[in-house]
């Protein structure tokens, strides 16, 4: 019989762990968290991730936004909600991020969430393929502080995407790109990131023009 969570309180409640190292190292970790209960606690989730590091929070947010989960009711603000709180954390520069309690006692099922890993496995082994150490200025302090801003005014808008289904995973693959680029000192997916997002801009200046 699988077990269920002890949910912690707080983030820092748990112990230090190293951040994963790729896309596919994050979602094995969130595999062999649900494969051992029958419910995953988001508590247990940042538990294993790591609380000091921006990075595997962000990649975290996106991959769960990019993955059919974003359709569950109600995550996507609750995704939302987390990338304000810890990009608003990282501008402060808190060395451990915090969540407040409801946040950290979301749950979802684990049959529903290895469904969700299973269908990100294959995309995951052709993006950690290009991954490497480039541009490495693009993902500095300041790089940080810059995809931290990026991810405040991204978090407002998620709420009101929410209201067309799946449309939040348009902006799933930015977060995506940005947590990639902080776990894999990549700066090339930084540029890949504000351009993806330039052409979605574009995309619905022309589209509001048309109507």
């Amino acid at each position: 019989m699988a077990q269920q969570d002890n949910v912690p309180v707080r983030v820092e409640d748990q112990g230090p762990s190293l951040p994963p190292r790729n896309l596919g190292d994050l979602l094995q970790r969130i595999a062999d968290i649900a494969d051992e209960r029958d419910e995953v606690y988001f508590a247990t989730i940042m538990a294993a991730l790591g609380t000091r590091s921006f990075g595997p929070v962000v990649l975290m947010i996106g991959v769960i936004l990019v993955s059919p989960l974003s359709g569950i009711p109600g995550l996507p603000t609750t995704m939302a909600v987390v990338l304000l709180l810890v990009s608003v954390q990282l501008l402060m520069k808190r060395e451990v991020f915090w969540l407040p309690r409801w946040l950290m006692r979301r749950h979802v099922s684990s049959h529903r969430l290895l469904k969700g890993l299973r269908w990100l496995d294959r995309p995951a082994r052709f993006v950690d393929w290009w991954l490497q150490p480039r541009l490495c200025p693009l993902i500095s302090d300041r790089g940080a502080v810059a995809i931290a801003v990026i991810c405040v005014i991204l978090s407002l808008g998620m709420p009101v995407l929410e209201l067309v289904p799946f449309s939040t995973s348009a902006v799933g693959v930015a977060v995506s790109a940005f947590g990639l680029a902080l776990v894999s000192l990549d700066g090339l997916f930084v540029l890949m990131g504000m351009l993806y997002l330039l052409v979605l801009a574009g995309l619905a200046v022309s589209g509001f023009a048309a109507g």
